[in-house]
């Protein structure tokens, strides 16, 4: 950990994580990791290639009951989410919030080089880092 008050990195520079089978159709790349960051979780996920996933399909309730809730960031790129069914055209500069852990979400890029930013906790909860992050490997 750096004493300095502020630190800065590209997305190129952050680690990427790698699930444990090699399975994952997504990039991760750890932000929380990276900056040591103990108060909520984030990662970047990023989408080389038009129709890949940008977010695979999950519900939080269904993830070892962490029942975070969620907000994605488009940073870069197009995004089509679908939560609870819906669909979600997400241009660059779109943040999509999923309060229900039990809503199923998804999203597909539409844009090479889509790059989504994910931040997600349990409300009046202290933020605990998720067993996945732990078992997935750092490239």
């Amino acid at each position: 950990m750096v004493d300095a008050p502020y630190q800065a990195a590209h997305i190129s520079e952050l680690p990427a994580l790698v699930a444990p089978d090699g399975s994952t159709p997504v990039v991760f790349r750890g932000v929380r990791r990276r900056f040591g960051i103990q108060s909520f979780g984030v990662n970047a996920i990023v989408a080389e290639k038009a129709g890949d996933a940008a977010v695979e399909e999950h519900a939080e309730a269904d993830e070892g009951g962490t029942g975070h809730e969620e907000l994605y960031f488009v940073g870069s790129g197009h995004a089509t989410f679908t939560v609870g069914g819906e669909t979600v055209e997400a241009p660059a500069g779109t943040f999509v919030y999923v309060r229900d852990p039990t809503v199923v979400r998804s999203a597909v890029a539409r844009a090479d080089g889509t790059t989504v930013l994910a931040v997600g906790g349990l409300p009046g909860v202290p933020f605990s880092v998720s067993s996945w992050e732990d078992e997935w490997a750092v490239d």
